[in-house]
């Protein structure tokens, strides 16, 4: 979808009320918002904003600059209340379902609320309301410039009622913010000041279990999922805790987790979500086949499920399809520009010995990494990835250390940097990383593939061997450059040599 920035109109009725946030009960980023409207601001905050609506107060800016820009299709608001059926309804049916709504819907409801507040500059309950639909809008359509006005946004939210007066949901959204900028010392801070004034708020727990998670503090990611589970059955939060098993290792309970959400999924979006992780899990089993057929259950499901389309390429890739798989990264790509899919492209071009389009994607590459950080969204865990295998591997630990010495020490960071160790030459110094990274990252291919060549750096040959075994538990086909290297690594070890390798 483009999205083309744009002046809104003035309201049609200008005293429309605003949208009852309680309708807003999912666990995407709109589902922090169940609180009820604020009240009215005192009169002196009331006689502030006045005089920045004449321009007098240099916040005016953030008035207009958090209402200057809206995704096509937004239309005029219409009436007291959504139009049953309508796109502002469909949004809030949806997060109130706990799935994400539609980009168009989402797109009509940040219409709606921005020419709200443009009239209504006051409204504290309905910039929080936007500035959490901008976080929604900037994951799902990988914008990260929409970061920016979600934070304006959210900071008008509290100049008018701050959050010690009851505005958690701007908290909330902060929260979510910054978990999507990956900045999660910030996520964890606001998501646990919302968790202190309302316990009982199940939909601030998504955020914190992301921030936790990010900050490789697996015990209170667990309490966390459990105590969203405790607060909110039902399908997104079988959802969430079949991930974390699936991240803990725990396969059959991931399996189980996943098969009863869908059995208990409501609408087509909590469908495809949950058909798309089953396929991941039938990817992490070596099973490309079924994985595939998963994935197009899920875009039959909703076929715009974007997840399902990137996976849908993957496994095309695994089982050799490569021109079908070619086509649907590139359809992937042109509805959703993502770091992560282009850099999945550049190595599958670079396993086909394509090169000179391997070198394309890894330039795009380069600049949605370079747009993302100007816009405050911190990449170092891609960037460094991507420099250990096809740039400058000194630089990855450099800048994966800097991310460990900030607190995000996931398995994934742990495996990152143990990799970039190993890469530049240092195998003695990736070896805690990576062992760490397979201890906390359960069964995940790549991470024992790194871990086995370590291990064969260092001569600790039986110790490789299981590793790479164990990477290649999942066939090959679980990374078109790094399957066929640990099963070329593995053949080396098992192949008798005088002088090879022994074990003790």
């Amino acid at each position: 979808m483009d999205v083309m920035p744009q002046q809104p109109p003035r309201p049609s009725d200008p005293d429309r009320p605003p949208l009852d946030a309680s309708a807003f009960s999912g666990a995407t980023a709109l589902s922090a918002l169940t609180g009820p409207p604020s009240e009215p601001p005192p009169l002196t905050l009331r006689t502030a904003l006045r005089r920045t609506a004449l321009g007098v107060v240099a916040g005016a800016v953030l008035l207009t600059g958090a209402v200057v820009a809206v995704p096509d299709g937004g239309g005029p608001a219409t009436g007291t209340s959504p139009v049953p059926g309508g796109p502002v309804s469909r949004a809030m049916a949806a997060a109130a379902a706990g799935a994400p709504a539609s980009l168009s819907d989402l797109t009509a409801l940040i219409g709606d609320r921005q020419r709200w507040v443009e009239a209504h500059p006051a409204d504290a309950a309905s910039w929080a309301v936007l500035g959490t639909a901008y976080v929604e809008w900037g994951r799902r359509s990988a914008d990260s410039s929409y970061y920016g006005r979600a934070e304006r946004a959210l900071e008008r939210s509290l100049e008018v009622q701050p959050g010690e007066r009851g505005n958690t949901a701007a908290w909330a959204g902060l929260a979510a913010l910054a978990d999507a900028r990956n900045d999660f010392a910030e996520a964890r801070k606001w998501g646990e000041a919302v968790r202190t004034r309302e316990p009982e708020r199940w939909t601030v727990y998504p955020a914190l279990i992301e921030a936790y998670d990010g900050l490789g503090d697996r015990r209170a990611a667990d309490a966390a999922v459990a105590r969203f589970a405790a607060l909110r059955a039902g399908t997104p939060a079988l959802v969430r805790a079949a991930r974390t098993a699936r991240d803990r290792g725990r396969t059959a309970e991931a399996l189980d987790g996943a098969l009863a959400a869908a059995g208990r999924a409501a609408t087509p979006a909590q469908e495809a979500e949950c058909l798309s992780l089953l396929g991941e899990l039938a990817r992490d089993r070596g099973e490309p086949q079924e994985a595939l057929a998963r994935y197009d259950a899920a875009l039959r499901a909703q076929r715009d499920h974007d997840p399902a389309l990137a996976g849908r390429a993957g496994a095309l890739a695994a089982l050799g399809r490569t021109e079908e798989a070619l086509r649907a990264y590139r359809a992937v790509l042109a509805r959703q520009p993502r770091p992560a899919y282009l850099l999945e492209l550049g190595e599958f071009y670079e396993s086909l010995g394509r090169h000179r389009e391997a070198d394309e994607e890894y330039a795009r590459l380069r600049d949605a990494l370079d747009r993302d950080e100007e816009r405050g969204v911190d990449d170092a865990l891609l960037r460094g990835r991507f420099e250990a295998d096809h740039g400058d591997p000194d630089a990855a630990v450099g800048l994966l250390e800097a991310e460990w010495a900030r607190g995000h020490r996931s398995a994934a960071v742990a495996d990152a940097l143990g990799w970039a160790r190993y890469r530049a030459g240092d195998p003695s110094g990736a070896l805690e990383y990576a062992g760490r990274a397979v201890d906390a990252g359960g069964g995940n291919a790549s991470y024992a593939y790194h871990l086995g060549m370590v291990h064969r750096e260092l001569r600790q040959y039986g110790p490789a061997r299981r590793s790479l075994e164990r990477a290649l538990g999942a066939g090959p086909g679980f990374s078109p450059l790094e399957g066929p290297a640990a099963r070329k690594a593995l053949d080396d070890l098992a192949a008798p040599s005088a002088d090879g390798p022994q074990d003790m």
